[in-house]
């Protein structure tokens, strides 16, 4: 099990200072969200990248269908140099509360999924370098001929891409099972629900059952762990590893005043019992 952090907000310095803290405190991996309109997530990890040496870094989630794919493709790769192979890149199709309508963005979620399969299909392939060119629904890329393009990623074959899948809809999870981790949610009744580790348990199974690759596969959860009291938090952690979790995510969500946010930083990941 590994064990990352996501800022619940702030700035670039902000992201810096609390990133270098989290890498001292022993977390694996340090995140930020994106959102439609915020701060932008690829200079707060500029800066994070700046301050820090180990530490894994990362969106928690982008909203790939909201983003110009080659945009993004420039960024993560820039990103991926400078910070000498260490971003992990998640994606989904985003929240609908954080700008969708407002922006005049695609909100119909048919479409939105049929983005974000092109969107990674264009990510993955301009990452392996040019000529590249694309032609499906959404999308047409002629070969670029301007010669300042970014460097391939530092990381191959590529950035470890981590995707939303929706259990138990089968199209959403088997686009999971073409890139490098699951981000799980569950739908059950109609409605969304709270995942378990009995529903990682049943995913990790179809996992192993479908996927045809050998190579790793993270399945990442999240949620809060108390920092004064390791037992417990380590209680937490242990049954969704147990069930086939390879990454905690501890996400303060509610918005705590940010002296608390760093207080649980330096408290440490909820680290599983040797």
């Amino acid at each position: 099990m590994k064990y990352g952090f996501v800022l619940p907000r702030g700035d670039a310095r902000t992201a810096a200072e609390y990133a270098r803290e989290a890498e001292t405190a022993g977390w694996d991996g340090f995140f930020v969200w994106e959102s439609v309109w915020g701060p932008n997530p690829w200079v707060l990890l500029s800066a994070a990248a700046m301050a820090t040496e180990r530490i894994r870094l990362g969106t928690m989630l982008t909203p790939l269908p909201s983003r110009q794919p080659w945009q993004l493709a420039s960024e993560t790769a820039t990103l991926d140099q400078l910070s000498n192979g260490r971003l992990i890149l998640s994606v989904g199709l985003g929240a609908l509360d954080t700008g969708w309508a407002e922006f005049g963005l695609e909100t119909d979620r048919k479409i939105r999924a049929e983005l974000l399969d092109e969107g990674l299909d264009i990510l993955t392939g301009l990452w392996r370098g040019q000529p590249f060119s694309y032609d499906r629904k959404h999308y047409k890329i002629r070969p670029v001929k301007f010669p300042f393009v970014p460097e391939p990623p530092v990381q191959q074959p590529r950035i470890p891409i981590w995707v939303v899948g929706a259990w138990p809809f089968m199209k959403s999870m088997r686009r999971t099972l073409q890139y490098d981790g699951l981000l799980p949610a569950v739908k059950e009744n109609g409605k969304w629900t709270e995942n378990t580790p009995e529903y990682i348990r049943t995913m990790k199974a179809w996992i192993a059952e479908n996927r045809t690759s050998d190579a790793p596969f993270d399945i990442v959860v999240e949620g809060l762990t108390p920092g004064d009291n390791p037992v417990k938090a380590a209680g937490i952690v242990g049954a969704w590893a147990e069930a086939g979790a390879t990454w905690w995510i501890e996400a303060l969500w509610d918005q705590p005043p940010m002296e608390e946010v760093l207080k649980r930083i330096r408290q440490g990941p909820p680290m599983l019992a040797t």
